[in-house]
């Protein structure tokens, strides 16, 4: 009876609060929180947006009562005490990829449509930090002192190389569990490794290519890259992906439209820079050395499980590799391509530069690894797992399992940790809404009505167990 009683006051609160909750999502959306490094300062070591974002997401978690801590720009919490300072945490980030082009509402708005939030962040992350905060809440509302303390952690540095919480491990101690709302329900227990590489021409840029520019961010198949070339706008043809435009004094700008997506879900994209590159081949648009690399690359981008590059490869805990290329540039006289990686277990990071590096050396190009995330695996059969899985199940009638994934989130900065929802998988989006990293950027309003339910009946559980079983 008093779970049944528990369950039906959450319901109330999520009702009665709801208006609220799009308001402090408004509150964040509106701030362009890009990652910044060339204005970084004392005090906002990610640049000036991010930190506008952290400061107005711990003004909102003040405001509900909770102990708001803003740790020199680097990450930030919001404590709501307990009985012991060993602690519950859920970690969700205020920072974002940029906005990019393609948008057909107000990416830094959040606009209401037939039952969907649209907006840069509703869904990535703002919009579940939201949550996060409203879930404790809850809890202060009801002015009890809980078994462990709960926090919330605002990280600012998610979308790059996730330092922040690098930052936040050196400083403070781990919690007894996390999780975050930064990924998909059921429950995610393991994410595969990250791997984000660039690779660099010889100085051959310059000649017919005066300008190549594609993708907006390294973990994202990107939906638009354009390059300037000196030729001439009627000998080219136009295609149902590649427009041609007369761009004078002997020059012709090429515009590629792709199909974004995330790095971890390369199935369905259609990558704008290999649309270009294979122009630029076919038509000839390239100068004797420009022409060595973009061959490497077309092999590069010619497929996305790593096969073209001899890394493709399987383990028993998580769906094969998967590898892309997020961005684009003429850098100098040379070009740069980036690749993100999401790799299991049976291969490593340095495995992966030795094969593509073998490749690259053939084109006269080089490879530079700047990111590795190594795999994590947390046991699914721990009571902290066990409950969440328990709890989600009860809440929706499924029977669904703990999966892995090749996504990466803040989880695999901890020694115990899992991500939990908020998207659902078995969820349709209509054609018009996009997802996480992607023009129309929306989630379900309903489906986040019910994770909030969620997360607080499962906090509520997590605090009567043993987070260390």
């Amino acid at each position: 009876m008093a779970d049944e009683q528990l369950k039906q006051e959450i319901a109330d609160y999520v009702d009665r609060v709801w208006e609220d909750v799009i308001v402090d999502i408004e509150k964040l959306v509106q701030i362009e929180s890009v990652e910044n490094l060339a204005e970084a300062a004392p005090g906002a070591p990610w640049g000036p947006e991010p930190k506008k974002g952290l400061v107005k997401a711990l003004e909102i978690a003040e405001g509900m009562g909770l102990d708001a801590h803003d740790c020199e720009g680097y990450i930030g919490y919001a404590d709501l005490k307990g009985e012991t300072d060993d602690y519950l945490a859920l970690i969700a980030h205020s920072d974002v990829v940029p906005v990019g082009a393609g948008w057909t509402v107000e990416p830094l708005r959040v606009t209401r449509k037939d039952g969907y939030l649209m907006g840069r962040g509703v869904l990535d992350d703002k919009g579940p930090l939201v949550l996060s905060f409203y879930t404790a809440k809850f809890f202060a509302e009801k002015g009890i002192k809980l078994p462990y303390t709960l926090r919330i952690i605002v990280g600012c540095n998610e979308e790059t190389e996730m330092a922040d919480v690098e930052w936040y491990n050196e400083h403070y101690p781990q919690p007894a569990f996390v999780f975050t709302p930064d990924a998909y329900f059921p429950i995610c227990y393991g994410e595969k490794g990250g791997y984000t590489a660039v690779i660099r021409s010889a100085d051959v840029a310059g000649g017919k290519i005066v300008n190549f520019d594609g993708g907006i961010a390294d973990n994202a198949i990107p939906n638009l890259a354009t390059a300037t070339v000196r030729a001439n706008a009627a000998d080219l043809k136009p295609t149902d992906r590649i427009e041609v435009e007369d761009a004078g004094d002997g020059l012709v700008k090429l515009t590629a439209h792709g199909i974004e997506g995330h790095a971890s879900k390369p199935a369905g994209t259609i990558n704008a820079i290999g649309l270009l590159v294979d122009y630029l081949l076919d038509n000839d648009l390239c100068d004797e050395g420009e022409r060595e690399f973009l061959e490497l690359d077309r092999i590069v981008l010619s497929t996305t499980d790593g096969s073209s590059l001899g890394i493709d490869t399987a383990d028993p805990y998580f769906d094969p590799l998967t590898c892309i290329g997020g961005t684009m540039r003429t850098v100098d006289k040379h070009f740069e391509q980036t690749i993100d990686a999401r790799y299991p277990t049976s291969i490593t990071s340095d495995e992966i530069t030795e094969r593509v590096g073998k490749l690259a050396a053939k084109y006269n190009a080089t490879v530079e690894c700047y990111i590795d995330l190594v795999p994590f695996v947390t046991d699914p059969e721990s009571s902290p797992i066990q409950t969440l899985i328990n709890t989600y199940n009860e809440a929706t009638g499924k029977n669904a399992k703990p999966f892995t994934m090749g996504g990466g989130t803040y989880a695999r900065h901890f020694e115990r940790a899992a991500s939990f929802g908020p998207n659902d998988p078995e969820l349709k989006n209509p054609d018009w809404v996009g997802g996480e990293h992607s023009a129309d950027e929306g989630v379900s309003e309903e489906q986040l009505k019910k994770s909030l339910g969620i997360y607080i009946l499962a906090v509520s559980r997590l605090m009567q167990s043993d987070l260390r079983a």
